[in-house]
């Protein structure tokens, strides 16, 4: 991949101070990039115009050389404070952030911003899309899908290629790439040359090579990727919670490797780590 993008940053009805944000994410800690050099942008999102305000302004001084906005979480919990997806029923108020994140954030940091094509229905779409432009950013990613979608019917990228011609900013496509096919097809309908990958990259963790021509993973490469994580996870996490996420991602892993879902029952039903790894090498083997 080009870069990454952080887990979002909550910010609510205090601002996040510098020192919080780096702990949050630690690659601003290594100017913003990952121990493989891949540069990293921190992501807020928050609905209140003064925190989020005062966040941009810690953001700068905590080194972050890309900012994001997050208007496009579906999350149940996210949108009942306020946040994410919920922004798209309110122009105005989206608006007013993303313009008060402009002004905080230092000139030469670059804001982005993330949205779905809306709440409920599409009705906002273009409302939207222009408040965002209009405030000062200078590209958007688009999900091709609502809040009342979620992960449901296909993304419609026609709709993001309506976006691509009527702004000015850099229209990023995203939803339903998982392939070079579908890749193609979502540049043909939207007319895009920035895409954003998602859960495409849980379900396989090469698709940033294979999207660019490299050749495709092999199993023996996924589970060695597997085991390393598994290991990088247990300096941080104790055995439970590291098992936890390995389960989790084995679920996503499941629609593109096939001995994954024959042994996704198995996966589930270990019971610690090296139980687990044992699984890996016998189903590798």
């Amino acid at each position: 991949m080009d870069y990454l993008v952080s887990e979002f940053v909550r910010v609510t009805q205090r601002r996040v101070p510098a020192q919080s944000l780096k702990r949050l994410v630690p690659e601003l800690n290594n100017h913003c990039q990952t121990p493989y050099k891949h540069p990293v942008h921190l992501q807020l999102l928050g609905s209140n115009i003064e925190t989020m305000a005062k966040t941009a302004a810690e953001a700068s001084l905590a080194g972050v050389t890309h900012l994001d906005l997050n208007f496009g979480c579906p999350a149940k919990r996210v949108n009942g404070h306020g946040g994410g997806s919920f922004m798209l029923q309110d122009p105005e108020t989206l608006y007013q952030v993303v313009k008060a994140v402009r002004e905080s954030l230092a000139s030469n940091i670059p804001l982005s911003a993330k949205m779905r094509l809306g709440y409920l229905d599409e009705d906002l779409f273009f409302e939207n899309l222009e408040a965002i432009e209009k405030a000062g950013a200078d590209t958007l990613t688009i999900h091709g899908r609502t809040k009342k979608d979620g992960y449901g019917p296909a993304a419609r990228w026609e709709k993001i290629g309506e976006a691509v011609k009527r702004s000015k900013m850099t229209i990023i496509a995203n939803g339903d790439i998982q392939n070079r096919d579908s890749l193609q097809r979502c540049i043909a309908i939207t007319g895009c040359t920035h895409f954003m990958i998602g859960r495409g990259s849980l379900s396989n963790p090469f698709i940033f090579r294979e999207l660019k021509g490299g050749k495709a993973g092999s199993l023996e490469e996924l589970f060695l990727l597997i085991n390393s994580y598994i290991d990088d996870l247990l300096e941080h996490y104790d055995d439970f919670a590291t098992l936890g996420r390995i389960k989790q991602w084995s679920a996503h892993l499941r629609r593109d490797w096939p001995v994954i879902a024959e042994n996704l029952k198995a996966i589930r039903a270990t019971q610690h780590t090296n139980d687990l790894k044992m699984l890996m090498k016998k189903l590798e083997e």
